[in-house]
Parts: C-alpha cells; sequence; structure tokens
C-alpha cells in the first residue's frame, strides 16, 4: 500500500517530464524520424522509402511523435504529410549535435549509457 503523506513535488514532476521528453528523441527510429522532417514535410511512403524502415513502424513512431508534440500533421485528399513544427524541436536538436560534436570521443567511449 502507497504511503499517502508521500508526495511528489512540482520540481520532480517537471523533472520526470523532461526526462520524459528525451526519451521520445532517445528512440533511435524516433529520432531518424524527426531529423528526416526538419527540413521539408513528408508522407509516411517516403520516410519508408528515405529511411529503409517497415510503414507499421513509421506509422506507430509517428503516432508517439504526434501525441507528444514533436511533430504535427496536415491532410491533403488521401495523403497526410507529416512536419516538425515547432521550432525549439530544430533548436534542440541542432544543440545536441553541437554538444555531440565537441564530446564525441567521451561519449563514444561511455559505458554506462
Amino acid at each position: 500500500m502507497a504511503d499517502a503523506s508521500v508526495q511528489t513535488s512540482p520540481e520532480q514532476l517537471q523533472g520526470e517530464l523532461v526526462s520524459k521528453f528525451f526519451h521520445g528523441l532517445a528512440n533511435p527510429t524516433r529520432l531518424k524520424i524527426v531529423l528526416a522532417l526538419l527540413d521539408k514535410e513528408k508522407r509516411v511512403g517516403q520516410l519508408v522509402e528515405e529511411l529503409g524502415i517497415k510503414q507499421s513502424q513509421i506509422s506507430n513512431q509517428l503516432a508517439c511523435l504526434k501525441w507528444c508534440g514533436f511533430v504535427t500533421s496536415r491532410q491533403e485528399g488521401k495523403c497526410v504529410y507529416y512536419r516538425v513544427t515547432d521550432s525549439r524541436v530544430r533548436d534542440l536538436i541542432q544543440i545536441a549535435r553541437q554538444v555531440v560534436a565537441d564530446n564525441a570521443e567521451h561519449i563514444n567511449a561511455c559505458t554506462r549509457m
């Protein structure tokens, strides 16, 4: 039985949400999809062809990315186009690339992740 007197602080909840946010990009397939959508909106079929990943996997990961606010979609006739619409996601990717470039050797050698 959980102790009712133990409460989660707003800071703990915020930390958990931020961790969950980064976990969304930690999945290699989701990250590949986001990277593929940074410059241009694309249909699922285009992502399948470009990334070499099965359509079902792309669709499943797009649903997650859309639900969590990484991407949005629009429908044009029978086609659904996905794109990264929040420029802050682009900024985060750019900053992450810079940090990785500055620390690539250490990140690559890390055995704790």
